[in-house]
């Protein structure tokens, strides 16, 4: 089938989806009141010096300081790696020894004005990587203002058309200035390349220009837009139809691709149909089963998906598949099934850092090998770049995945404002038990206070732990009001969480949250006790 891609514009979003044979593998979106950053060229401030850390925090003007690591700081030693505009890199400290790695503190100073692309966008708590080695990227190569080299990508497998590119790139580029020929280079002709160095080149010195003029912190270059840059990036893809669902993203397109792609010009769709372009072709409800944890394989076997801080755990089960022969060739079989969907799950969830893979525990290692082989081969059609480990004694396959921007499922989401993010909450059961403290430590309080003989306690609990009073927890509620000398009422509020309940007490109103301390006062209760 072909491979299309498709781009559904609004005011309020913009959103991007590869289809490879009738499935969903990638997709991006843009919010015009939360731009991507990967890809932004900045005049920073250096804020703070960390030697302990080998890293600097730089100022961009967003809320988090971005994090500079020393290894992403131009070689001080070389001159041919200073571009021709501005000076962001500083000469090298006098009797440094050049044999010596460069230190942090021998790089930058605070106060000090550098420029920086962001590499990674913010994640979580963390704000965004930067490096100094800037990049430009085009449809066909990508130029690197800072180094002097020329690479040729490495899915174009021919030596003599390597040969050429390389070639041909490295008579036609600027003095001291690197390139990266992409994939979709291939056989392109020597006008055409040399139109596209012409137009980084330039590029470069509108970049240089905004340097001059700029006063730190400030935004000097900005990526294109999530469609213009999908067009750009997944050029190489073999695309066979471009369709488009907005009459001015349409517009927008085609004068792009006729000046830098005009070979895509034929593959240009305005959709117009009344059915939505993305639940037209089925992406909304791929989209839908990203948003779960399990995913179902055909065969009747599942993959678990959980996200951490510091890696992606994944987890393969048989679900209800028996297999056919022995136990082998089940595990075998399921493994085998499970390393497309998990290839292609993360390509379209955006999954990247350390990623840990516990497939079904195999015996051979003929079929462990076959694995591995398998999933190497499901993740070479994947740009992003990929790297894995044999498997494990214990069944378990490392691998990490280039992370450029946070999974999308992650950045749509947040805490549960029920369970605090735990994704678990206490059975009703626990929650009586807590129900029964509770009133210890209301009985506690009150003879603190040596108040006289307590009042009539109104409980408020949701129904399901109303029900578990009133039934099977109704005896050791009996039992306790006795020994403590209390006349508890009981009420169903389904206003109320599963975790809360609430005590009234002589016009005094508390109440145990989910997580935390009781609190307490009329107005906090409005609404929960009527």
């Amino acid at each position: 089938m072909a491979n299309i891609l498709l781009i559904n514009a609004r005011a309020y979003q913009t959103r991007v989806a590869l289809l490879e044979d009738g499935l969903c593998v990638e997709y991006y979106t843009e919010n015009p009141d939360s731009l991507n950053l990967a890809g932004n060229i900045y005049r920073g401030q250096v804020r703070r010096v960390l030697p302990g850390m080998q890293a600097a925090f730089v100022d961009i003007g967003l809320p988090k300081a971005a994090f500079l690591y020393v290894d992403d700081v131009g070689d001080p030693w070389s001159n041919t790696d200073v571009p021709p505009g501005p000076t962001v890199i500083p000469s090298a400290p006098a009797g440094a020894d050049p044999a010596a790695p460069p230190s942090i503190e021998g790089l930058l100073r605070p106060g000090q004005d550098l420029m920086v692309q962001v590499a990674k966008e913010p994640l979580g708590e963390k704000g965004p990587r930067v490096t100094n080695y800037i990049s430009l990227p085009s449809c066909h190569l990508v130029m690197m203002p800072l180094v002097s080299h020329v690479g040729v990508s490495r899915r174009i497998e021919s030596l003599e058309e390597r040969a050429r590119l390389r070639a041909l790139v490295t008579e036609l580029r600027p003095s001291e200035t690197g390139f990266i020929v992409r994939t979709a280079a291939e056989n392109l002709s020597r006008e055409k390349l040399e139109a596209e160095i012409n137009f980084l080149h330039s590029m470069w010195q509108a970049v240089c220009r905004r340097w001059e003029t700029a006063r730190a912190p400030a935004l000097i270059h900005r990526d294109l837009s999530v469609s213009l840059r999908s067009v750009r990036d997944l050029a190489s893809q073999d695309i066979d139809r471009l369709i488009i669902d907005s009459p001015d993203e349409h517009r927008q397109v085609r004068d792009f691709v006729s000046t830098f792609m005009p070979d895509l010009m034929r593959q240009i769709e305005l959709y117009d149909q009344p059915v939505p372009i993305f639940q037209a072709y089925g992406v909304d409800q791929a989209l839908q089963n990203c948003r779960r944890r399990k995913v179902w394989l055909r065969s009747g076997g599942y993959i678990i998906f959980q996200h951490t801080e510091a890696l992606t755990a994944v987890d393969v089960n048989t679900g209800r598949y028996v297999g056919k022969r022995n136990l082998e060739e089940t595990m075998l079989n399921t493994n085998l099934e499970a390393v497309e969907e998990i290839a292609r799950q993360l390509r379209l969830r955006n999954i990247g850092g350390l990623i840990v893979i516990d497939f079904i525990d195999m015996q051979q290692d003929e079929s462990k090998e076959k694995v591995v082989k398998s999933l190497k081969e499901a993740l070479s059609r994947d740009r992003s770049k990929t790297n894995v480990l044999d498997m494990s004694h214990l069944g378990l396959v490392e691998m990490t995945r280039k992370r450029v921007r946070a999974p999308w499922v992650v950045k749509e989401q947040q805490p549960c404002p029920y369970c605090n993010g735990e994704a678990m909450v206490r059975q009703p059961a626990e929650v009586c038990r807590e129900i029964f403290r509770a009133l210890e430590a209301e009985a506690g309080r009150e003879a603190e206070k040596k108040q006289a003989e307590a009042e009539r306690v109104l409980l408020k609990a949701h129904p399901e732990v109303h029900a578990l009073l009133e039934n099977e927890e109704k005896a050791n509620l009996a039992c306790l009001a006795a020994h403590l000398g209390l006349k508890v009422e009981i009420a169903a509020n389904k206003s109320l969480h599963l975790e809360e309940f609430a005590l009234e007490k002589g016009g005094r109103v508390r109440l145990w949250p989910i997580h935390g301390q009781s609190r307490e006062g009329d107005d906090f209760m409005s609404g929960f006790m009527t």
